[in-house]
């Protein structure tokens, strides 16, 4: 049985995808920063029907947590097939780069752009141990400094100074891994679920949950000759499905 760790997974899109991963047969860990919290989630899973998933304390943030947790993973499994890189935040709308203080900047990047990092880093050694391991970011089309740059783009007025950057950040990240992890049979992309209706957004996203999790999903497991160092968007229009860095 393969393994998957992914967090932020408490809710929605990262709740929705633990979920549909453990109908397909993998064993989920379902990243939560409050392991109560998680552990209750899971509770109410189980009497759903899900018995593959089990809740584990990690915070992107805090790399304590981190290592914690991949001992959990190593005890438990002996390597980790999948790393869904699901957790982030923002501060909100309206967010200008005249105003937007450093320190709120800096929070945002903490968690969208160190925190993958960190886990990422920290979870390496059990991914090579995989035959075919996948490491999917989970970023937005706010991320595209090309869309960024185009007027007639939807969302081209969403300019949000911490939110926007860490996104970017984030791709260009992605890039250099799957770079580095080349001659390995590592498959890592940024996939952006589209605009969702979630707590995040205050529902105000189109997308369904659903939706987007099946998205994250169809570009997480993947063959050998799936690409790598993509950039796959729910929310592209001529229905190609990749975005623009």
């Amino acid at each position: 049985m393969k393994s998957v760790l992914i967090s932020g997974a408490n809710r929605s899109i990262g709740l929705e995808t633990a979920k549909q991963l453990s109908k397909k047969g993998l064993f989920v860990y379902l990243g939560s920063r409050d392991i109560e919290k998680g552990n209750a989630i899971v509770h109410e899973l189980n009497e759903d029907g899900f018995h593959n998933i089990k809740a584990i304390a990690i915070d992107v943030t805090k790399s304590n947590t981190i290592f914690a947790a991949k001992k959990i993973v190593e005890k438990e499994q002996g390597k980790l097939d999948i790393l869904i890189n699901n957790a982030g935040i923002s501060k909100g709308f309206p967010e200008s780069v005249l105003t937007t203080s450093i320190k709120d900047i800096q929070d945002v990047f903490d968690t969208n752009y160190f925190g993958v990092i960190s886990v990422t880093q920290i979870f390496l050694e059990l991914l090579k141990k995989s035959d075919s391991p996948r490491i999917s970011n989970i970023t937005s089309g706010l991320g595209s400094l090309n869309l960024h740059s185009d007027p007639t783009w939807k969302y081209y007025n969403v300019k949000l100074a911490s939110y926007v950057p860490s996104k970017a950040a984030l791709n260009a990240f992605t890039i250099l891994l799957a770079y580095e992890l080349r001659d390995l049979p590592f498959k890592v992309n940024a996939i952006d679920p589209g605009y969702t209706a979630t707590d995040f957004n205050h529902h105000s996203g189109s997308g369904t949950v659903e939706s987007a999790a099946s998205f994250i999903i169809k570009h997480t497991l993947t063959d050998e000759n799936a690409p790598t160092g993509q950039f796959f968007s729910n929310d592209i229009e001529d229905g190609t499905e990749v975005s623009p860095w």
